[in-house]
């Protein structure tokens, strides 16, 4: 089996990507949103972090989070978070044999991917690969028109004009 070694640092500032489990025509992220958005006010509560930039999709979200100076253990919030999420929906997905025997749903992939912001340039290509995600996708012709995106809350800040990137695609080459 596979062993995986996470790097646990406390105050830094993370990339990540979860996935559903079974992505193909999935819309549950989306439609379930305020179930997820209660997920992550839970977690946070109880296991603080920052959201510095978050965007849902309908079967996969990319986020940024800061994690606080005393706790750098990303692993136990993404597992309540799923949890939490898990649990507040009803039953009927496909579940695999393997996940049969260990008692687990089929709602999410068993891992995630985590990428450490290194510098300001890491954390702005990020920042602009998590907005430009929903356009990506062919889900929206602009970043503006996803609901499901702290993009507005940086419009809001000055950071983007409303129609970044409807002239040309953002240089977020090395992130894919």
């Amino acid at each position: 089996m596979t062993e995986y070694r996470r790097f646990y640092i406390p105050n830094a500032m993370w990339f990540f990507t979860v996935n559903l489990a079974e992505r193909k025509n999935n819309y549950l992220l989306i439609d379930k949103i305020d179930v997820l958005r209660n997920a992550f006010r839970y977690v946070k509560q109880r296991r603080p972090f920052q959201i510095d930039a978050i965007v849902i999709l309908p079967e996969h979200l990319h986020c940024i989070w800061t994690l606080p100076p005393d706790d750098g253990d990303f692993s136990v919030r993404w597992n309540m978070l799923k949890g939490r999420f898990s649990r507040s929906i009803d039953h009927g997905e496909r579940i695999s044999k393997s996940r049969q025997k260990r008692h687990e749903r089929g709602i999410w992939q068993r891992r995630l991917w985590a990428h450490l912001i290194e510098d300001q340039d890491d954390y702005n290509r990020h920042v602009d690969y998590i907005h430009w995600n929903p356009v990506k996708h062919g889900h929206v012709k602009s970043a503006i028109d996803w609901p499901y995106s702290s993009f507005h809350r940086f419009v809001k800040q000055g950071v983007y004009e409303e129609n970044w990137g409807e002239s040309e695609e953002p240089d977020i080459k090395g992130i894919e």
